[in-house]
């Protein structure tokens, strides 16, 4: 291949995203497309809703009326998204698809990228980026899932617990 693949946004009619998906996943896996067309994504959050006084959670899409797709644009992957069902063409100027930039892609979330990180709970670690740079602390916890780390820092002579991306910080020598 000789070009990387980017993200793409396809319009769908309202309500037919995940129909568009599903059959979208069918034409790749049917027509061998793997190579071409990577992933299909429906970007959704978790609301929680409090009626009556019970607490439902309820998950519902980011972006209604929007797939992101992975892929090499030729023109065989843009007819094939193009014409699948419930698809009505590609975000950008005269149905021409524009991938997004790297930043795009970071911003919404479609992409998580994995930080390693040579600490664990209980180590002492400096902050290396953010507001508290130049502090040091010690672990309390670590969420991969959030890809944030809990660490208490020494305030004004306090101890303060501080929420630091993974790669905000690193281990002491």
């Amino acid at each position: 291949m000789a070009e990387e693949a980017k993200w793409y946004i396809a319009h769908t009619y309202s309500g037919y995203e995940n129909k568009v998906a599903t059959n979208l996943q069918t034409i790749i896996e049917n027509r061998g497309l793997q190579d071409w067309i990577h992933e299909v994504f429906i970007p959704t959050e978790i609301i929680t809703e409090v009626k009556d006084g019970q607490t439902k959670e309820t998950e519902r899409k980011k972006f209604p009326g929007y797939v992101f797709v992975k892929m090499v644009m030729t023109d065989e992957s843009w007819f094939v998204v193009r014409n699948t069902r419930g698809c009505t063409g590609f975000v950008g100027p005269g149905g021409k698809p524009v991938p997004l930039t790297e930043k795009e892609v970071a911003d919404l979330g479609v992409e998580k990228h994995q930080v390693e990180i040579n600490y664990a709970v209980g180590d002492v670690v400096r902050v290396i980026d953010g507001p508290f740079e130049g502090f040091t602390g010690n672990v309390e916890s670590i969420d991969t899932e959030k890809g944030t780390a809990c660490v208490i820092v020494s305030m004004f002579g306090r101890d303060t617990p501080v929420e630091l991306e993974m790669g905000q910080a690193e281990l002491m020598d």
